[in-house]
């Protein structure tokens, strides 16, 4: 019971922390998630033993970049490696080939690819046609709490088949089923307040949380699981480590650029 009350006290201060940035000003979104960045750097280098400030000033570098002119073909080019790049981790994960790093250069290549570039279109994503639209940015964190609170209702009240059991014991097929459906749902809600997309496309983007998320979420654990480790880090009580809150989003956030940006 203490577990539980000091798991949900942090994670509403997550959440409070998280909307209220979005909702008060570019600026603070922009500083909050920079913070949360640079954090998932540290926890990830932790995570694959990797000393060196060149990821974080790298970072850091590359927001500039993206919030300078987002429309950069650089961008484009960046956008194209952080997707291959997240498809190959998706194709080490089901082929249970572990991801290595066996070298320096290997291990910042990895946290680039896997980390920087993914929180730079995280960074991006409420930022649509020329402006900053905090409710897409709200809209998607929805999708995805929804997506992983359903998936663990599901699975734990009515699991039976493993999803995943190699790197994620707990996560079942059946809870996999319900997040989707649940996270579609919610999408369906969204399409009535949010008018920016219409419900097709809310319904697409649900999709690819729930998808993709999910994957991240794989991928994480595979990694934590070669590191033989339970959390990336220390920061939220009964949660884990500030990567652990946003392995899914991070991973989904370039397919749904991709998808905002390119398709729609």
């Amino acid at each position: 019971m203490r577990n539980l009350l000091r798991r949900s006290f942090s994670g509403i201060i997550y959440v409070l922390l998280f909307v209220s940035a979005i909702l008060f000003s570019k600026e603070s979104y922009i500083v909050l998630t920079a913070i949360f960045g640079l954090l998932c750097i540290w926890e990830f280098s932790k995570l694959i033993q990797f000393k060196n400030v060149v990821a974080y000033i790298l970072f850091l570098g590359a927001l500039f970049l993206f919030l300078k002119n987002s429309n950069n073909y650089a961008i484009y080019g960046i956008l194209f490696i952080n997707i291959a790049s997240s498809l190959y981790l998706i194709y080490q994960l089901f082929s249970k080939k572990e991801i290595t790093f066996s070298n320096e250069r290997e291990k910042l290549g990895l946290t680039i690819r896997y980390i920087v570039f993914s929180l730079g279109f995280l960074v991006l994503l409420p930022f649509y046609g020329g402006n900053y639209s905090p409710y897409i940015m709200i809209s998607i964190l929805v999708l995805i709490w929804v997506n992983d609170s359903f998936a663990f209702l599901v699975g734990k009240n009515f699991g039976r088949r493993k999803l995943f059991v190699s790197v994620s014991p707990k996560k079942t097929q059946e809870g996999f089923l319900g997040g989707l459906i649940f996270a579609l749902l919610a999408a369906y809600i969204i399409s009535r307040l949010n008018t920016q997309f219409s419900l097709i496309n809310w319904l697409i983007i649900a999709t690819i949380v729930s998808i993709i998320g999910t994957l991240g979420d794989l991928v994480e654990s595979k990694l934590k699981r070669q590191a033989n480790i339970k959390d990336s880090g220390t920061i939220m009580p009964g949660h884990g480590g500030i990567l652990d809150r946003l392995d899914s989003l991070l991973f989904a956030a370039p397919f749904v650029y991709l998808y905002i940006n390119f398709i729609i």
